[in-house]
């Protein structure tokens, strides 16, 4: 899934647990001394923190398959990352209260981010859903995990009115992950971008639920 800058842009650890459950949509809590942390039955997701993500991010971002539909397979280099993405990410929590990017854990151990973010060129009520994860963890039903919480964050606590995902055409597997939380295919669109990606010459995809289409899931 893509990012906001380049293709993209805390530190309290865990706290105490809210009960995990195995609902389809998982709940959604907000721990002591952390602004916006969800816990689902493997995941926690906190905020970032420049003092120990700039090398998770940058870790991350070095496996040429993880950016293969982002950069080519390029990594991001640390500057980028310390100097424009890490306080980008900090100001958005000001800016856009309840939304951002959060840094995902299992048992402790960072193993991406996902994001519920506001975009400025799209219309009120819509809210942009990512995620990146290392390929360790890739076929575990983790960006399903995380995707589920965070829509359910949306609809159920942030008066959202509708959450999108983009990707290319040809990343199958975030398009998989994207029905499979009950996104639908909404449209297929070109974009230009200032570097070279393969498959940049095919369409990029928008996929999206709206409230309603949610609640109809929920019974």
């Amino acid at each position: 899934m893509r990012w906001s800058t380049r293709s993209p842009a805390p530190s309290t650890r865990r706290g105490p647990a809210g009960k995990s459950t195995r609902a389809k949509w998982p709940v959604v809590g907000i721990l002591p001394r952390v602004v916006i942390t969800v816990r689902t039955e493997r995941l926690v997701l906190r905020r970032v923190s420049a003092d120990v993500d700039v090398d998770n991010f940058v870790d991350l971002d070095s496996d040429p398959e993880v950016m293969r539909y982002l950069s080519g397979g390029a990594p991001t280099p640390r500057e980028e990352v310390e100097r424009e993405i890490m306080p980008a990410l900090i100001a958005e929590y000001e800016r856009t209260p309840g939304f951002g990017l959060w840094a995902a854990e299992v048992d402790g151990e960072y193993v991406g981010w996902f994001c519920l973010r506001i975009r400025r060129n799209r219309p009120a009520g819509d809210a942009e859903l990512g995620y990146r994860l290392k390929r360790a963890v890739w076929r575990r039903g983790l960006a399903t995990e995380g995707s589920r919480a965070l829509i359910a964050r949306a609809f159920g606590e942030l008066g959202v009115a509708r959450v999108y995902a983009e990707t290319m055409a040809g990343n199958v597997g975030s398009r998989a992950v994207m029905a499979k939380v009950g996104l639908r295919f909404v449209r297929s669109f070109h974009e230009k971008f200032d570097w070279p990606v393969p498959g940049t010459e095919h369409a990029g995809v928008e996929y999206a639920i709206t409230r309603a289409e949610y609640e109809a899931l929920q019974g």
